[in-house]
């Protein structure tokens, strides 16, 4: 079966009455577990992004408390998939000072881990390049964010250099 484009669904959509939309809504949130986090995004988090956020961050900390340490190995994979959960937050909001914020905050947990990362490659590129992909996203926003944030930036780096 073949998707239907973007404008062929809107088109579709605005053709059905509310309650034909509210059904399909709903069993999209029963058919993957994205949807339903999504559309709980989008009713109950989305008029107040500094809540969103400060939950995330909660999140990934309680993610990170629980991270397998004996052996790099089982840190890298628990590490990547705590990344992935934070890029899919951040793909949910689609607000870039909440996609730089959240990644800084997770560059922040990830050099306080003990054993420290610096010690392992893999961990310490993947750090990189997630400093990396926020300095970028910084010069997207208003210079009064750009400010703030290249501020944060900076004093991870200097804690990264050392």
């Amino acid at each position: 079966m073949k998707s239907s484009t973007i404008s062929q669904l809107k088109k579709e959509l605005s053709y059905r009455s509310s309650d034909e939309l509210l059904a399909l809504c709903l069993r999209l949130a029963k058919f993957k577990k994205e949807n339903k986090e999504l559309l709980t995004y989008l009713l109950f988090e989305a008029d107040d992004e500094n809540a969103y956020v400060e939950s995330v961050k909660r999140e990934v900390m309680a993610q990170l408390a629980m991270i397998n340490t004996k052996n790099y190995y089982w840190m890298r994979k628990s590490i990547r998939k705590i990344l992935k959960d934070v890029k899919k937050y951040i793909r949910y909001s689609q607000k870039k000072e909440t996609e730089v914020e959240l990644l800084l905050d997770f560059c922040a947990r990830l050099k306080t881990l003990s054993p420290p990362i610096g010690k392992d490659k893999t961990l310490q590129n993947l750090l990189d390049r997630q400093l990396a992909s926020v300095r970028q996203k910084i010069d997207a926003l208003h210079e009064d964010l750009q400010y703030d944030f290249n501020q944060q930036l900076e004093a991870l780096s200097l804690k990264h250099s050392k």
